[in-house]
C-alpha cells in the first residue's frame, strides 16, 4: 500500500520538487499551506508521515506540531514529523524534540537527505 505524506509548505516550489521526487519513490503526497490545514486535513485522513515548514502563515510549524502532539488518536499524536525550515530559529536539536519534531531538514532541502528520512520513519 502507498505510504500517505502530508507536506506543509507554502513555498509552491518547494512543494513541488518535494512532490516529483516523492511520488518517484512510490509516495502519495497530499499539500497544505499552513498549520490549520494541517489539522483539518488530520481529523479526516491519517497520513504516515508529515513535512512540516516551520515559517508557515496562519499557525507555524511548531505551534502546529505542539497541537499534534496533544491529539487524543495515536494514529495522530504519534506520527512522525520532519520539520523543513530555512532558519532553524536558533533551536538545539533538544528543542525541535521536546516540540515533538523527530528530524529537522535545513533549507536548501537536501533531496538525497529528506528521500532518506522519509523512507527511515515510514517503513
Amino acid at each position: 500500500m502507498m505510504k500517505k505524506i502530508l507536506v506543509a509548505e507554502d513555498s509552491s516550489v518547494i512543494v513541488n520538487l518535494t512532490k516529483k521526487i516523492l511520488t518517484v519513490q512510490n509516495f502519495e503526497i497530499i499539500s497544505v499551506k499552513n498549520g490549520e490545514q494541517v489539522l483539518n486535513k488530520l481529523s479526516d485522513e491519517s497520513f504516515d508521515l508529515i513535512l512540516m515548514d516551520i515559517n508557515m502563515p496562519k499557525m507555524d510549524g511548531l505551534e502546529c506540531t505542539r497541537a499534534i502532539r496533544k491529539m487524543t488518536d495515536p494514529k495522530n499524536s504519534q506520527i512522525p514529523i520532519i520539520a523543513i525550515t530555512g532558519n532553524a530559529m536558533n533551536l538545539s536539536d533538544e528543542e525541535f524534540k521536546e516540540i515533538g519534531i523527530n528530524e529537522f531538514l535545513p533549507k536548501p532541502l537536501d533531496f538525497d537527505r529528506l528521500v532518506k528520512l522519509v523512507k527511515q520513519y515510514t517503513e
